[in-house]
């Protein structure tokens, strides 16, 4: 759901981790076009994501859940001749119950491929695991 915002009413707190929508929709499509065949040659288990950061997201006006898309960040390599490297990507937007449809919806603001980070109501603050993850943990066993 896009929610219409004038000047006068766009919050004055920049949000730590929110990313363009154009990056966004960049890293789902990329997700959906490589997943077919990503996970096999890429280990993922989970996300690791900081508290600071959810609340963030779960302290969106008037939302009622939070939805969690997958994307991959394209890494361009920094030395003529290497490949670029694939960052996986968990990304958070609040949702907003629709009782004419029946549906959750995004509440993604105005905006669509901003180059700022601000307003959009999407955030990315995860970090892949591994490397990031526990190797000891059951659910990984």
């Amino acid at each position: 759901m896009k929610q219409k915002t004038t000047s006068e009413e766009k919050p004055q707190v920049k949000s730590i981790n929110a990313i363009p929508l154009k990056t966004a929709q960049n890293w789902t499509k990329r997700w959906r076009d490589k997943e077919s065949s990503y996970n096999k040659y890429h280990e993922l288990n989970a996300f690791l994501i900081p508290n600071v950061d959810l609340a963030e997201v779960l302290a969106e006006k008037g939302s009622d859940y939070v939805r969690a898309y997958i994307g991959v960040e394209k890494i361009a390599p920094t030395r003529k001749g290497e490949k670029p490297t694939y960052v996986e990507k968990l990304m958070f937007v609040a949702t907003q119950f629709n009782s004419e449809t029946g549906i959750y919806e995004d509440m993604i603001t105005d905006g669509i491929g901003s180059a700022t980070n601000e307003q959009e109501g999407i955030y990315d603050f995860s970090q892949p695991c591994p490397p990031n993850g526990d190797p000891n943990t059951p659910l990984n066993q």
